[in-house]
């Protein structure tokens, strides 16, 4: 089951429970139904944190995990989905997110100078954060949508896939 591969990589409850800056939860964080594997919660992770990762906000990891709490999914997949955008990829990914936001808003878009600096970004932040947030918003919830998905769909097929081999494996054993 998917269960085992995602068990393998995710960190200790307590550890994510004592953690400093998801004090703001509370209690909510010690219930267990985010810190279960099962279909649901990894689908519903899933889409919650492939959204947050889109989102261009300092902190995206908050986002998650305030998101994951009322969504009941699971936590640590949810927080650890964010770092899809990392500092190596942020930069590619919002582009193609501002040029799908400047296509959906039919408005053109800015050329890039070819050195990038905070006088530049401030002088054109005015016009950039429209599509920005537009096309953020829009490829985060289309990534969520197919996350929730397919993670859905794979998890199906795993079960069946698993259910058919210990059928076989029977038959052969009985045969």
């Amino acid at each position: 089951m998917p269960r085992r591969f995602f068990k393998r990589y995710m960190p200790n409850p307590e550890s994510i429970k004592g953690n400093k800056s998801l004090r703001f939860l509370g209690k909510l964080i010690h219930d267990p139904n985010l810190w279960h594997l099962n279909r649901h919660s990894v689908a519903r992770a899933m889409a919650v944190g492939l959204f947050s990762a889109f989102v261009p906000i300092p902190m995206q990891m908050l986002l998650a995990a305030s998101l994951a709490v009322p969504m009941r999914a699971n936590l640590p997949i949810s927080v650890g989905l964010v770092w899809l955008t990392n500092p190596i990829t942020m930069p590619p990914v919002f582009f193609c997110t501002y040029k799908l936001g400047t296509w959906i808003l039919q408005t053109p878009s800015e050329n890039m100078p070819a050195e990038l600096t905070m006088a530049w970004i401030s002088a054109k932040l005015a016009s950039l954060w429209e599509p920005l947030l537009v096309g953020s918003l829009v490829a985060g919830l289309v990534f969520a949508i197919l996350g929730y998905f397919l993670t859905m769909t794979y998890w199906r097929w795993w079960v069946r896939h698993n259910w058919r081999k210990r059928q076989e494996a029977r038959r052969q054993r009985n045969a």
